[in-house]
């Protein structure tokens, strides 16, 4: 959290959202050295209004304190924009957040596939099922999901990750903390164990209706593809998809086929323009990504034609350890000797043992990315030498 007081005495003086922010990181070594250049160097520097300089020599820098207070009784994490581990995918847009506030933990989002699922609040039980299906497909097989914690599709999205055992960031337009649609509280407090809530706004912060455009472009800068899966017209969720499309034209747009319902009008027309390419299942958008992910038929976690309920079933032991249990060690698979695999899938197959390797504990023990190991986790399993078990889990067979 380098330079932090600085950092939230900038935002508190200038706002959020502020492309200047990222313009002093360009102009000087740090925003330390912003701030004691005082009056003189903020007039100098050529960014700022007058207007803007009455507000930074107003704003004491002790108003800084009260805000790092309450993130350390809260256990948040804070990343600004000097430090290392700061998001280069966020980064590299033109008006990224000064300081990042992060409950629980903030996934290597560079070094992963990430797609962010959003739509209608007010979405239809064919878009919220939809968005869970899609969620859990993708998050089943590594890709980090993206949404904005709202009602609809958002909240369907954070669920169908979370029954995978998957990874989701649920990025707020109000302070973390903030009771912000108290229903799906848990949902956010679960997110923060295998994926992080965050916000760029400070601990109480209520959620004004301009912060949500804002936040739509954290939503889509932490995104290498956007799925629309149910859009009006005039849905906020548009304003993502022409955020991401602003910050690189090149970021792909996926929607899903929706019917003649006026909930679809927006996504529908963006397939019509090419905007969005039309997907009907999880593997459309891993097949965009081929360079990433295997191009297998094997339907990896969850058959294709299941229809999941808006409910994450938890505290259920998984049926293929429904009765496990092991009183002769002979029984156990053991590795076999001179496999017919490459030298990667060698050095994952001699990893994995008898007992369940969750995959972000695999990358860890071989020091492969997540999103590398995943093409041949998939070809180890065609091959019939291991088998995922339990989320994300393997095991030897």
């Amino acid at each position: 959290m380098k330079n932090l007081r600085y950092w939230i005495w900038f935002t508190q003086s200038i706002g959020y959202c502020s492309v200047k922010a990222k313009q002093i990181t360009q102009l000087y070594d740090s925003i330390e050295e912003f701030y004691f250049g005082g009056e003189a160097e903020w007039r100098f520097s050529g960014l700022f209004s007058e207007t803007e300089i009455d507000k930074l020599k107003k704003t004491p820098l002790t108003v800084s304190d009260s805000i790092i207070s309450k993130c350390c009784e809260l256990s948040y994490e804070t990343i600004t924009l000097e430090d290392k581990h700061y998001p280069e995918c966020l980064k590299s847009i033109d008006d990224p957040p000064a300081v990042l506030y992060v409950s629980g933990m903030l996934p290597d989002i560079d070094n992963r596939l990430s797609i962010a699922i959003v739509g209608t609040r007010k979405a239809s039980q064919y878009g919220t099922s939809s968005s869970y299906n899609f969620a859990n497909k993708l998050a089943s097989v590594g890709v980090t999901v993206v949404s904005g914690g709202a009602l609809g599709v958002d909240c369907a999205s954070h669920y169908g990750a979370l029954a995978a055992d998957g990874v989701t960031i649920c990025v707020l337009g109000c302070g973390i903390n903030y009771d912000y649609l108290r229903e799906n509280a848990k949902m956010r407090s679960d997110i923060t164990f295998k994926g992080a809530v965050i916000s760029e706004y400070p601990p109480d912060t209520k959620p004004y209706a301009y912060n949500f455009p804002q936040r739509n472009r954290i939503i889509s800068a932490l995104s290498d593809g956007i799925l629309l899966i149910e859009a009006g017209k005039k849905s906020g969720s548009l304003i993502t998809v022409n955020t991401a499309l602003e910050q690189d034209f090149q970021k792909k747009i996926f929607a899903l086929a929706g019917t003649n319902d006026p909930r679809f009008d927006g996504s529908n027309e963006l397939i019509k323009n090419g905007i969005a390419s039309l997907v009907t299942d999880y593997k459309d958008i891993l097949n965009a990504y081929n360079n990433l992910y295997a191009t297998t038929e094997i339907d990896i976690g969850i058959p294709k034609d299941e229809v999941i309920d808006l409910i994450p079933v938890k505290g259920k032991a998984p049926k293929e350890f429904e009765g496990f249990a092991v009183n002769d060690l002979s029984d156990l698979p053991v590795h076999k000797e001179n496999p017919d695999l490459s030298e990667i899938e060698k050095q994952i197959y001699y990893t994995i043992n008898n007992e369940p390797l969750h995959i972000d504990k695999l990358s860890e023990l071989t020091e492969i990315p997540v999103y590398k190991l995943l093409a041949s986790l998939t070809m180890l399993e065609v091959k019939g030498y291991i088998k995922c078990v339990q989320g994300r889990s393997y095991i030897l067979v």
